[in-house]
């Protein structure tokens, strides 16, 4: 059972919040005078930690969290990443009483609009009037329709239902797949289970991994999942980079099986500029970025804040994460246990 009520001091003293730093800082005004909220980085994180009740992992992109856990004395029992994937912080926080919320409900339709916009730009082959415009050369091409092509979008939490809603809008035939089937949805008909996935392959024009990174998905997409794939199909990650099995995706560009592919994690960032990976035929990178738009960082802050909120009030926390599978699951919440007497020590 995944626990959703962390400790709160107790006392007087306001609650202690610790942020894992990274420039820009959140904004956190609206906590003033109700909590202290003190900054660590990477090396003094872990001697920082003790004096916490709630960790705000503002870099998510790293691993010091993992590294200072357990550790000598008090760990907070609330973490929040500022992400929607936890893998950062696990498998160690797995192991504690930690209640660990992501960011889980800010990147949704930003990542779907980014998605939309790779299936539009490779479809209508706009790297390569950009290309011919600064040639300038006229070149006449015929392109594809997306209306009436069949994308496979990997992954059915709230990131993968909001890419497979924007494509439908563009006329584009969705299946959803998630860990288990599930009949009856009322957007998508049927979830697919992911042990469906190879069957599911070679019927889809565009697919979009979505998923989170767990064992089951590392290394998803290999060589005998692009081997499965259409001729001339697409390939879309803005999950994690070790979902791709890298080698073996620049292989089936190379070799024409697919017509190409664009990914917006992978398994080294920042990409060296020494990378091969910036040279592979049909392949677009970006820097990690789908979910970025004006403004992401302070509707970070403003989710963080608002959960605060619900935990100094003594009520549940959304967006708990189940640190067995590695994401918020809909499931209903647990009864919450009474308050722990040590809290906050």
């Amino acid at each position: 059972m995944t626990p959703t009520d962390p400790p709160r001091p107790t006392g007087t003293r306001p609650p202690r919040v610790l942020v894992l730093d990274d420039s820009p800082r959140p904004d956190l005004t609206a906590l003033s005078g109700r909590a202290e909220v003190g900054y660590a980085d990477a090396s003094s994180l872990a001697s920082r930690l003790p004096a916490a009740d709630v960790l705000l992992v503002w870099d998510f992109t790293s691993d010091a969290v993992r590294h200072a856990w357990p550790g000598d004395g008090h760990r907070p029992g609330w973490v929040h990443t500022a992400s929607a994937g936890v893998d950062r912080l696990l498998p160690e926080l797995a192991a504690s009483d930690v209640v660990i919320t992501n960011a889980r409900g800010v990147f949704d339709q930003p990542i779907a609009e980014y998605v939309a916009g790779l299936v539009l730009a490779m479809a209508k082959d706009f790297h390569r009037t950009w290309e011919f415009q600064r040639e300038r050369a006229w070149r006449h091409r015929e392109t594809k329709r997306v209306a009436g092509t069949r994308a496979l979008v990997i992954g059915s939490g709230p990131i993968g239902r909001a890419i497979g809603r924007t494509l439908m809008a563009l006329g584009v035939t969705v299946e959803l797949v998630g860990r288990r089937e599930r009949a009856g949805d009322p957007e998508f008909g049927t979830v697919r289970a992911s042990d469906d996935l190879a069957k599911l392959l070679p019927s889809a024009d565009w697919v979009v991994c979505a998923a989170p990174l767990t064992p089951a998905t590392e290394g998803l997409f290999d060589a005998a999942a692009f081997g499965r794939m259409k001729p001339g199909a697409h390939f879309v990650n803005i999950g994690r980079g070790r979902h791709v099995v890298t080698d073996d995706l620049v292989a089936a560009l190379e070799a024409g099986r697919l017509a190409g592919a664009a990914l917006d994690v992978l398994e080294e960032e920042p990409l060296p500029a020494d990378s091969p990976l910036w040279r592979v035929p049909g392949l677009l990178v970006s820097p990690h970025m789908s979910g970025d738009t004006i403004g992401w960082r302070d509707d970070l802050a403003r989710q963080f804040v608002e959960n605060f909120d619900r935990w100094a009030a003594g009520e549940p926390l959304l967006n708990v994460v189940d640190k067995r599978l590695g994401y918020v699951t809909d499931a209903p919440p647990p009864t919450r246990p009474a308050p722990s007497a040590e809290a906050g020590r």
